[in-house]
Parts: structure tokens; C-alpha cells; sequence
């Protein structure tokens, strides 16, 4: 039915390209690897988009997993929902259009304090090696688009609830209040470990989360 998964995370603009071992040592990146991008990566995006071929893609963490699976179930459209934070810019619009394009049911919470969020995806044979910037993924407010009615509605309508770890940097709160209505309606609730960095510096909300989760994702790694 519409609107029975339900995904909440960081939405960013996915920067693909295949580069050289050259660009990942400038920027000291792993040829595998998720990180945040530091003051030392301003100029990566710029560089990656001038020196390489690089193709745009809806990304994020948790917004690629729902619209996988949305081309999964295929019909009907809008199976799944998904709700995160952008800025009201050109990839803003570029975002809108491809979660439209991939029939997933987004309901983005717009602010212009910050630009739309970029993901570099830096391409050595088979590894990637990722720089988010999150800018308005950053800038998700709880009280001011989850707690909305016609919002929590949506909450309430899903049957499986999906959240990447890396919404634990962002709103830990709402991911704690997605967590208790699925707990308490006897609802799927699946979490995803993310990157090493989320089980290290954000233990606390992670571990506060953990009661909740029915199916916890993790990699080797």
C-alpha cells in the first residue's frame, strides 16, 4: 500500500565520478570509506566537478535504500515515504525532481539558511570513497516538520520504519520518537550502523535508540 515504508534521513546531492589514486592522497581520503567533509575538502567538490566526469544522482544513506526499494515493490507508486531537510536552491529542485522521478513519496522540510547537502563519490575501480557535506541535511527540525500533523500521519500510516545511523548527528530526537510509535504500534523498526564514526563519537543516541531496533544493518567494517 502507499506509504508503508517509511525512511527519514540526510538527502544529499550524490557528486559520482571515477578518479585517480592522486585525488584521493591530496584530500587524504581511503579509496573506502564515509566521512564528513572537513575544512580540508572545501575545494574537493569544486575540483571533482571541474577535473573529472561526474554525473548527479538523489542520494543519502537512507533516501537511496527507500528508493531501491520503491523500484522493487514498483507498484503502487509512493510506497515508500521519505522526510529530510534541503535548502530552497537549484539542488534542492534537482532532488525534488529525482525522488518524483523514482515515485518515492518525499516530503522535504525547506530552509534557506543552508544549501541542499552534496555527497562526492570518489570512484578507484571497486571502492567509493564518500564526502558528505550536509549543509541543510544538518538542519532538520523535529518540532517543525515530524511533529506537524499531516506529517505524523505518514509516521503512522507506515508498517516498516527505516533510519541510516547517520540521522543520529542530525535529530536524535526524532529518530528516538519514529523508534516508541513503532515499538508501541508492534511495527518493523530496522536501523543501519552507517560508518564507524556514528558507534564512536555518537554512542549515547545510538545506545538510546538500540531498544527499539527489530533489524540492525552493519558491514564488515
Amino acid at each position: 500500500s502507499e506509504n508503508v515504508l517509511f525512511g527519514m534521513g540526510n538527502p544529499l546531492l550524490d557528486i559520482c565520478a571515477v578518479v585517480d589514486k592522486d585525488f584521493l592522497d591530496k584530500y587524504g581520503l581511503k579509496p573506502n570509506d564515509q566521512i564528513l567533509a572537513e575544512e580540508k575538502h572545501k575545494e574537493l567538490f569544486e575540483e571533482l566537478v571541474k577535473k573529472f566526469k561526474v554525473e548527479y544522482h538523489a542520494g543519502g544513506s537512507t533516501q537511496n535504500s527507500v528508493k531501491v526499494a520503491q523500484w522493487m515493490i514498483q507498484s503502487p507508486y509512493k510506497a515508500a515515504t521519505f522526510f529530510g531537510c534541503i535548502g530552497k536552491d537549484k539542488f534542492g529542485e534537482i532532488l525534488k525532481k529525482k525522488a518524483e522521478e523514482a515515485h518515492v513519496d518525499a516530503h522535504y522540510y525547506e530552509q534557506s539558511e543552508q544549501p541542499t547537502g552534496t555527497c562526492a563519490a570518489c570512484i578507484t575501480s571497486d571502492n567509493r570513497s564518500l564526502v558528505a557535506n550536509l549543509a541543510a541535511a544538518n538542519c532538520y527540525k523535529k518540532e517543525k516538520h515530524l511533529d506537524l500533523e499531516k506529517n505524523w500521519k505518514l509516521v503512522e500510516k507506515a508498517k516498516v520504519y527505516y533510519i541510516a545511523g547517520f540521522f543520529l548527528t542530525v535529530s536524535p530526537e526524532a529518530v528516538l520518537k519514529v523508534a516508541a510509535q513503532a515499538s508501541a504500534n508492534n511495527k518493523i523498526f530496522s536501523l543501519n550502523l552507517s560508518a564507524p564514526f556514528i558507534s564512536q563519537f555518537y554512542k549515547e543516541p545510538m545506545m538510546k535508540v538500540m531498544p527499539y531496533v527489530d533489524i540492525l544493518f552493519g558491514n564488515e567494517t
